[in-house]
């Protein structure tokens, strides 16, 4: 197993054991983003943007300060919410319509967040190395966001 999927392997075991005890969904993103911005190494953002009223709003995050509302299909976390897909993007600078919420970003990968069907929202994580994100990446956090989405009930929604 190659440094990077034990990283991943042992995160993910931690979120598994916080999401235990939690089956609130505002509260287990909080520690989700918390958990991945101390464990991997090169990022100057993490969290979710959550879809509310046909946008996405900003959610829980560690990082620096960041857009407000991102519209479905503008940036990289609208197109991933758009398309339904992972997004990974080695050169932010190079993608159709990026919003530099931080001029620092320098390569991105935002993760659809689906329960039951239905799309809550987006993990989006940024990073001031251009193609920090591989396929490893990828895996990892697939298996980041399947442990959050299938933790808890969604169908309360996570905002009112």
């Amino acid at each position: 197993m190659s440094q990077k999927k034990m990283m991943y392997h042992q995160m993910n075991s931690q979120l598994k054991a916080l999401l235990e005890d939690c089956d609130l969904p505002l509260t287990a993103m909080a520690n989700t983003c918390a958990l991945i911005y101390s464990t991997l190494p090169d990022l100057n953002w993490a969290g979710f943007y959550l879809m509310h009223h046909g946008e996405l709003v900003l959610g829980p995050f560690q990082g620096k300060i960041a857009c407000m509302r991102i519209a479905v299909g503008k940036g990289v976390c609208g197109t991933a919410v758009k398309t339904g897909s992972i997004q990974r993007v080695d050169d932010v600078h190079l993608f159709p319509g990026h919003i530099a919420c931080d001029s620092a970003s320098a390569s991105e990968i935002v993760l659809p967040l689906t329960a039951s069907g239905a799309l809550y929202g987006v993990l989006d994580i940024d990073s001031p190395i251009l193609s920090r994100f591989d396929a490893e990446d990828e895996e990892g956090l697939k298996e980041t966001c399947h442990l959050l989405m299938t933790s808890m009930d969604w169908t309360g929604g996570i905002l009112p």
